[in-house]
């Protein structure tokens, strides 16, 4: 096998290396594993990847004070099967059914870095890509709750879903999904708002909900009174060992399970309400 052979099969593992880690890893993690694993000499592991970081499939991170190497969002990224997030002004030729999301990249979160974005945003695509559950439905709405970067608002309305109320207490993330919505042209469909869930009085098709524990188990209180028969409530931001207690408050009266999925030590649901 010749140099640039050992070159390309040492970037792949090096790649699926950082895209499978369930926690962050340094350069020194990365180098020691594959040299441990696979008996790699480590000059060629830090060649290949110093190659992935300037091909723009890995980035640096810098998080808790140290630098991670992660999967990189300079370039477009596929998320789930139809949603590709890219850069504005980045050019990408879409396959057939593609729905491309442009999106800067700001200090909210949901830029699709994190496993919770992209598993809400596959849990969205089958809710709205699903004959039984919006098959036929008109004037469907969503609501994201904590919304963030606007993401999942503006996947919601790519995939069909009619208008969409972002809602989130942050002024930073308010102003940035803004910014998100109107560069997808989409200000006419998509608001954002400055309000919290207590003050939401209508019913909506879709809710979504990339939060933690104690906040998803508190939303379940308020889901009656805000969402529609037959809605359909996406939620993300669960560790595994989570799932089970939010899935047994879910189901316990308003709500079926209709999917679930989990990403490097996250979990996200899809529930039908049924009364």
């Amino acid at each position: 096998m010749n140099d640039r052979c050992d070159l390309n099969l040492i970037k792949q593992k090096v790649a699926e290396t950082v895209f499978e880690s369930a926690k962050h890893l340094t350069q020194l993690d990365i180098v020691k594993e594959l040299a441990n694993r696979y008996f790699y000499p480590k000059k060629q592991i830090k060649q290949a990847i110093n190659a992935l970081i300037a091909e723009q499939t890995l980035a640096y991170t810098y998080k808790y004070g140290h630098s991670f190497l992660e999967k990189s969002f300079n370039k477009p990224v596929r998320i789930s099967k139809r949603v590709v997030i890219k850069p504005p002004g980045i050019a990408y030729r879409c396959k057939a059914g593609d729905l491309v999301i442009e999106l800067l990249q700001g200090v909210s979160f949901g830029n699709g870095e994190h496993p919770t974005t992209r598993l809400a945003i596959r849990g969205v695509e089958y809710a709205l890509s699903s004959s039984r559950l919006f098959n036929g439905r008109q004037n469907t709405s969503a609501l994201d709750i904590g919304t963030g970067s606007g993401i999942l608002a503006i996947a919601a309305v790519l995939l069909g879903i009619n208008r969409a109320i972002g809602i989130d207490i942050d002024p930073v993330a308010r102003s940035e999904a803004k910014k998100s919505i109107l560069i997808n042209n989409l200000s006419k469909r998509i608001s954002i708002h400055n309000r919290s869930l207590d003050d939401i009085n209508q019913q909506f098709s879709l809710i979504t909900a990339n939060l933690r524990y104690p906040t998803l188990s508190k939303l379940y209180s308020r889901l009656d009174h805000i969402t529609e028969h037959k809605a359909v409530v996406v939620i993300s931001g669960l560790k595994t060992s989570e799932m089970p207690d939010v899935q047994k408050l879910y189901t316990q009266r308003l709500f079926r399970l209709e999917r679930s999925e989990v990403e490097k030590g996250w979990g996200a649901m899809v529930f039908e309400k049924i009364v």
